[in-house]
């Protein structure tokens, strides 16, 4: 296909025979059979014969995508090449174009694959290519990928070395970049400065001592609260349903710049304040729960504890990376599962002011940006994965949500030719009633939830919850700047 080069691959960068890594077999543990899902939808029809032929010029030549994770005889796991017939990974159902819920079918479909696993026969991957058209799509493909192949930053690497911008078919699409604060100071430091540095690396160690203190103790024994969003489900699959919400990236760079924050402490806020609303109306429905709440409006009882696992890259080059230099083994920034957790505190809690949200969010992110606790459970994990494993599987039954972030495209792009409508990222195979993911798009935001219906049944009233939190501080940003300008910053 023009405009669309090889992923190329040098044999000394190859996976074969290369062992998992310690992150990699944990999504390997009955507790950690992760598969990630891209829900993509298209603004053409999909043409599977170039997808299909596409694939194999593209995502054949990455050796994650033709390789088996096999077991030895000793115990550990290593990837070995194996010969891939696209025919077991390509799926293109017969479809009716004329149904009466395509929205509804699409949405089934995903919930569907939830229920299955990929064989272990073949690599762990595969495409489903859908040509219904949807409220926002004329057609969409699912792509399902074991986590064990990589973590979203290499997966969104992968997706942007495939596609091409959507106004030059021959050009590679902006990586989106990520500002990564630096403390180096490459002159001589005053004595005041000096006395800032060392104050910051001692609130560094305290704050880490701390948060791998809660951390060891969720998984000996912390739990969250009993919630309406919390469930312990059975190790194993358990169906998932899959919805997703677009949300203005202008819209929250607005409120992101006029609080002087940052959008993941904007997007963290619209959590808070949505997961608020949401069980304030669940409490009120069910008076079983209802204890401790006040008698108004306000249902919610006291001192909720309710975390969520936050995914973090701890790779040292903040945010995506070429494919190319994730390739090489050479690279600090490599291809994989570098990912770490932070154990992220939300505030359960109705506020007349919505901006408080996001006041209490950006001191909760400032808090977590001065710990070493995502480094220190990637550590856990590489250096005693067998003391570890024996205890991770009851870390996230005690915890309420997963949650994660990625920078996605900053255009609008093509992917094999087919421009891009939407990009939606989720997951399954976690014991957990709900997990949380956010990409970018363009001038874009989708907001994807995996939920087990058996406890959440409305997830697309979260949905609605998450983005009137949005509309309510935007309107909040708008209404204070008309009274006093000089209240917000405008950069």
């Amino acid at each position: 296909m023009e405009g669309l080069g090889p992923i190329r691959v040098s044999k000394k960068d190859s996976e074969d025979g290369q062992p998992l890594s310690p992150m990699a077999r944990i999504f390997h543990q009955p507790y950690g059979d992760v598969y990630t899902m891209t829900i993509m939808g298209f603004n053409t029809p999909i043409n599977h014969l170039v997808f299909k032929a596409s694939l194999r010029h593209s995502l054949l030549k990455h050796p994650r995508f033709s390789c088996l994770p096999v077991l030895e005889n000793g115990g550990e796991m290593r990837w070995v090449k194996t010969e891939v017939n696209l025919d077991n990974h390509v799926r293109v159902p017969v479809v009716d174009p004329n149904m009466e819920s395509p929205d509804k079918f699409v949405e089934d479909y995903a919930s569907n694959l939830s229920k299955t696993t990929i064989t272990k026969s073949i690599p762990l991957w595969d495409v489903h290519l859908l040509n219904v058209k949807t409220s926002e799509a004329e057609s969409t493909g699912i792509f399902r990928i074991h986590h064990s192949l990589g973590d979203g930053i290499s997966l969104m690497s992968l997706l942007l070395s495939c596609s091409r911008k959507a106004s030059d078919p021959e050009a590679l699409p902006t990586i989106p970049t990520i500002k990564r604060r630096n403390p180096r100071n490459s002159g001589g430091l005053t004595s005041w400065q000096f006395l800032l540095k060392l104050w910051w690396l001692v609130l560094l160690c305290w704050n880490t001592i701390v948060d791998v203190l809660i951390l060891l103790g969720t998984i000996f024994f912390l739990e969250d609260t009993k919630t309406p969003l919390k469930g312990t489900l059975p190790l194993g699959l358990a169906q998932r349903r899959f919805v997703h919400r677009t949300i203005s990236l202008d819209d929250v760079k607005l409120v992101k710049n006029a609080m002087g924050t940052t959008i993941n402490d904007v997007m963290a806020a619209i959590t808070q304040a949505g997961l608020s609303s949401y069980l304030n109306r669940k409490y009120g429905d069910d008076k079983t729960y209802n204890k401790g709440a006040e008698k108004n409006n306000n249902n919610l009882p006291n001192n909720i504890r309710l975390r969520a696992a936050l995914a973090v890259n701890i790779r040292p080059s903040a945010g995506i990376q070429a494919f190319d230099d994730m390739m090489r083994k050479d690279n600090k920034a490599r291809w994989g599962n570098h990912i770490g957790c932070v154990l992220f505190p939300f505030t359960i809690a109705l506020r007349e002011d919505p901006l408080d949200y996001i006041r209490v969010a950006k001191v909760t992110g400032d808090r977590k940006k001065s710990t070493l606790e995502a480094k220190f459970t990637y550590s856990m994990v590489k250096f005693s994965p067998k003391c570890f494993t024996n205890k991770i599987s009851s870390f996230p039954n005690r915890i309420t949500l997963w949650f994660s972030n990625v920078p996605g495209p900053v255009e609008e792009i093509s992917y094999f030719g087919h421009t891009v409508a939407f990009i939606a990222l989720s997951a399954y195979g976690q014991p957990n009633a709900l997990v949380i993911h956010v990409v970018s798009y363009a001038n874009k935001m989708k907001i994807a939830l995996s939920v087990d219906e058996n406890i959440i049944s409305d997830p697309h009233q979260l949905c609605d919850d998450l983005q009137n939190s949005l509309d309510l501080m935007k309107n909040a940003v708008i209404t204070n700047q008309r009274t006093d300008p000089k209240l917000y910053t405008t950069g």
